[in-house]
């Protein structure tokens, strides 16, 4: 009954968080406009900056904060990040200036310990065998809330900008209130740990994840996936309107569907191939789907390849998830915090880095005097799944069946 009762909690959290951050995607533009973006190119750029501020906030802090989840536990600092979600979008629904937008993003970045610490709670009540699947129900609440958020955004707008974003703060404040009268503390004072000055450096918190036996290979699996993978949410609005010529509404709508997909395969399909193949063998269909996926998006021109490719991409992210489980079964009971963070900063990395080189290849790739290829970002996301192969081939003794 606790431990039902947890999940269902945590996972209306997440869900609330990716609804936040898919709220914002059909208005941004508008919302560009509002903080007095001179058009669309100053606007694209400023919202860039948003993005980066938010990653940016993570990377630094999400060790930190997954560290303090270790020292305090997981109930107070989940509590804590959702009231401040719920200023971020008080901040965001009242911003008159671009300033005040970067403030709120940073501030959600901070509080960002929604995500590491839900997975550092999940990880603290679930058996090591059912971890993955249990870290699937994550990206199942996330991919629901990537449905939900755009659309609740586009309705919402109709009646204001700011709209959306009232919404996002409601159902922030109303889970923290939620959560305070319902969740129960999943790390025991006998399994936490003390909080040094060493947490607060979050470099020094990954450098000594890595150092931790049989952390390296899956965390730099982690951060190679992440970056290769960050080329769908990176460049498909573009991709799809310089190969197909799609209007803002298809671009939706597959991305919709994208998210209805990614809701099945991990929340359904996944707990079913790891009871009939095993984690280690999910993986690895985790990953050949991705690689068949990125090869087929580098090249296809039709929108029946699209479905087929579309497909094989959510059966990709298996593979996350199966990671983070993975990491999780080689870290102690006292330490799953940190490592949740520490996983949190280097995804945050790859969706810093990953968006500029793609971008970047994109823009060469259409507009340059070489060889047309749209797809070519895809391409070179096939090629670093490729390179992985070897390192994910070691963490078949890190499977827990």
């Amino acid at each position: 009954m606790f431990k039902n009762r947890a999940i269902v909690f945590i996972l209306i959290t997440l869900m609330i968080d990716a609804i936040g951050i898919g709220i914002v995607f059909p208005i941004m533009p508008d919302l560009m406009d509002r903080v007095g973006a001179d058009d669309t190119g100053q606007g694209a750029l400023w919202g860039g900056l948003l993005m980066a501020a938010y990653s940016g906030a993570l990377f630094l802090c999400g060790p930190i904060v997954g560290s303090i989840s270790d020292a305090v536990g997981r109930r107070p600092i989940l509590i804590a990040a959702l009231v401040m979600l719920a200023l971020d979008y008080v901040i965001m629904a009242l911003a008159d200036s671009f300033w005040l937008l970067l403030l709120g993003r940073t501030l959600a970045g901070l509080a960002g310990a929604t995500y590491i610490t839900a997975t550092a709670y999940i990880a603290d009540i679930s058996e090591p065998e059912k971890k993955a699947a249990n870290f699937g129900l994550i990206g199942a609440a996330f991919g629901i809330g990537f449905v939900l958020g755009p659309a609740v955004g586009g309705l919402a707008a109709e009646i204001s900008i700011a709209a959306p974003f009232w919404i996002a703060a409601a159902l922030s404040a109303g889970n923290a209130l939620f959560g305070y009268w319902v969740l129960p503390e999943s790390l025991t004072p006998d399994k936490r740990r003390a909080f040094g000055k060493r947490d607060i450096n979050p470099f020094k918190s990954i450098f000594d994840a890595f150092r931790m036996p049989g952390l390296a290979v899956p965390l730099l699996c982690i951060f190679i996936f992440e970056f290769a993978n960050m080329v769908y949410p990176t460049l498909w609005a573009f991709w799809t309107r310089e190969v197909f010529d799609w209007p803002t509404l298809y671009i939706g709508l597959s991305l919709a569907a994208y998210g209805v997909l990614l809701a099945l395969v991990q929340g359904g399909l996944m707990p079913v191939f790891i009871r009939w193949i095993g984690d280690f063998r999910t993986l690895l269909l985790g990953m050949i789907s991705a690689l068949i996926g990125m090869v087929g998006f580098g090249f296809t021109g039709t929108v029946t390849a699209l479905v087929v490719f579309l497909l094989l991409a959510a059966l990709s992210d298996l593979v996350p998830a199966l990671m983070t489980a993975m990491a999780s079964n080689q870290a102690d009971e006292d330490r799953q915090g940190v490592v949740q963070g520490v996983i949190a900063s280097l995804s945050s990395v790859a969706a810093i880095l990953s968006p500029l080189a793609m971008t970047a290849l994109f823009q060469a790739s259409v507009d340059g005097e070489g060889i047309y290829l749209p797809g070519a970002p895809f391409l070179v996301s096939a090629i670093l799944v490729l390179a992985m192969m070897p390192l994910v081939l070691r963490l078949r003794g890190h499977a827990s069946v």
